[in-house]
Order: structure tokens, then sequence, then C-alpha cells
């Protein structure tokens, strides 16, 4: 009877453990894009693709730019282990300064790694003035 019991502690304490160690895992394609070299007045997209390698639904919670002039939107609906999602990022650098940026974008979800960073960059030119040659 010990026996018993001590097989169905020892049965419920693995499957316990064996359960909360489920959990999603966002592993981006990549963490950081170069838009290269491009005018002011020329806005500035890209996709980063993200899978889900763990083993419960991934869910995005949140997005947050370093900056109001990066704007990302995301998958809203949970990533099912093994599928990919999206986190598209906008950039406007209208009346910004001209020159070299780097802005980061924050990544919270339900994942194991909880917070992860990804990475836009470029070399902005000023936009043509109204009068200038094109």
């Amino acid at each position: 009877m010990m026996k018993k019991v001590f097989f169905v502690l020892a049965s419920a304490l693995v499957l316990g453990t064996a359960s909360a160690a489920a959990q999603a895992v966002i592993t981006f394609k990549k963490t950081t894009h170069n838009f290269g070299k491009f005018a002011e007045d020329k806005e500035q997209a890209y996709e980063f693709v993200y899978t889900n390698t763990g083993d419960k639904p991934l869910v995005i919670e949140q997005t947050v730019a370093s900056c109001g002039c990066t704007v990302p939107t995301y998958t809203q609906e949970p990533v099912a282990p093994g599928k990919t999602g999206k986190i598209k990022v906008v950039y406007n650098g209208r009346g910004k300064f001209p020159g070299h940026f780097q802005k980061s974008i924050s990544v919270r979800s339900n994942a194991s790694n909880s917070l992860e960073r990804i990475y836009i960059e470029g070399d902005m030119t000023a936009a043509p003035k109204e009068g200038d040659k094109k």
C-alpha cells in the first residue's frame, strides 16, 4: 500500500513538473533591420518575423518603441507552437534630424524569454525643400 501511495505521489510530481516546463518561446528570424539611405519624406516599414519555438501558444502582450517616430503593430492572435507571427515597424522621420539613427522596440510576451528587443536603423537625408530643384 505504501509503495502505491509513493508511486502516485511521484507520478504526480513528475507530471506537474513536465506541465510547468511547457512554455512559449519567441525566436526572431532577425532582430535588426537597416533601411539604408532614404529621404526624410519617405516613410519606411519592415516586418520582423518570429516563430513560436516553444510548446504553448505565444501571445504578444505589448510592443513599445523608443521614439514616437517609430510605430510597431503586431499579430494579435495567439501564435501556436511552430507557427509564425509578425511585428510591423513603421519609421516616419519627417521633422527629425537627418543622419544615422537606431531605434529599439521592446517586445513583451508570455514567452519564457518574455522581454526581447528588435532594432531598426538607417541613414535619413533631409527632404528637398519646396523650391529646390528635383
